[in-house]
């Protein structure tokens, strides 16, 4: 593994994981596109290139605390008053107790797929195909949510829940977890821009438990001294750099666009990811 590799692969990543488009998805293609090219083996995947993905994610956690960081500061500070005094009525206090909630829903939901996850790593195929479903999830919650005569910003507990249930449901690479989040927000009939701070948030506790879990269960400790750390440490900041910028300008965009527009992306990339990865494992 190159700095080159590690610098596309960080730019992806932190593109990916904020736009509705599916990050895993295009770290999966990414993956396997450049080893097709290269006259690699799209079925391998190093330990360390494992590592690297787990770092580049950690990248865009870092973007995301640094971007949130006084919504984040708030909401902790008024989540422990409300355990201390037991009310948990103020709002960032209910944002709080709501994504502790939320990650538990999560992980119920994400643990038992984590096998089928790591499989799809080599079947850029099917990845293909969930990433049209994603596409086609995006267009028909802004279809139902440009119907709607109001639209609420407060994430209440119901919404908290599908929006987490969701997140879980994306741990397979091709859904998109802040396209199915954000899209769970719409057809709770929420705003755009509520419903995609709230997924951001969301994701906080999931990257970071998964940063710090899957090394100590994936990971050859002894192997770590052979890595090519500047290549991954180049790419995760690469990953961080690009995603501060990306949560940036996407909320702007939000504020204007609909989520059609990466609906209709995620089709036509899955759909060419299928074909051509069909083509390739038949030899053609």
């Amino acid at each position: 593994m190159g700095i080159i590799q590690a610098i596309i692969l960080g730019i992806v990543q932190g593109l990916s994981e904020f736009l509705p488009i599916s990050s895993s998805a295009h770290l999966v293609i990414s993956s396997n596109l450049y080893k097709v090219f290269m006259a690699g083996n799209p079925a391998e995947q190093s330990s360390q290139e494992i590592f690297l993905d787990i770092m580049l994610h950690l990248g865009t956690l870092i973007a995301v605390l640094i971007f949130f960081r006084k919504d984040i500061a708030k909401i902790i500070k008024a989540l422990f008053n409300g355990i201390k005094t037991k009310d948990f009525n103020e709002s960032d206090a209910k944002t709080g107790l709501y994504i502790l909630i939320g990650t538990v829903f999560t992980v119920l939901i994400a643990y038992p797929l984590h096998t089928v996850a790591e499989n799809l790593v080599f079947c850029p195929c099917s990845v293909g195909f969930l990433l049209v479903i994603t596409g086609i999830v995006l267009i028909r919650s802004e279809i139902y949510s440009k119907k709607l005569n109001e639209k609420s910003s407060e994430i209440d507990l119901k919404t908290s829940i599908i929006m987490a249930i969701a997140q879980g449901i994306a741990a397979l690479p091709g859904f998109s977890r802040s396209g199915l989040t954000i899209a769970s927000g719409l057809l709770c009939k929420k705003d755009r821009i509520s419903s995609a701070r709230y997924s951001f948030l969301l994701s906080i506790p999931i990257i970071l438990g998964a940063s710090m879990l899957y090394p100590l269960i994936k990971i050859d400790f002894n192997e770590l001294i052979h890595y090519n750390w500047k290549a991954i440490i180049i790419g995760t900041i690469v990953s961080a750099l690009t995603g501060y910028l990306c949560i940036k300008y996407f909320l702007k965009f939000l504020g204007k666009y609909s989520l059609a527009f990466f609906g209709y992306y995620c089709i036509i990339i899955g759909v060419l990811t299928f074909a051509f990865f069909a083509f390739i494992s038949m030899g053609l």
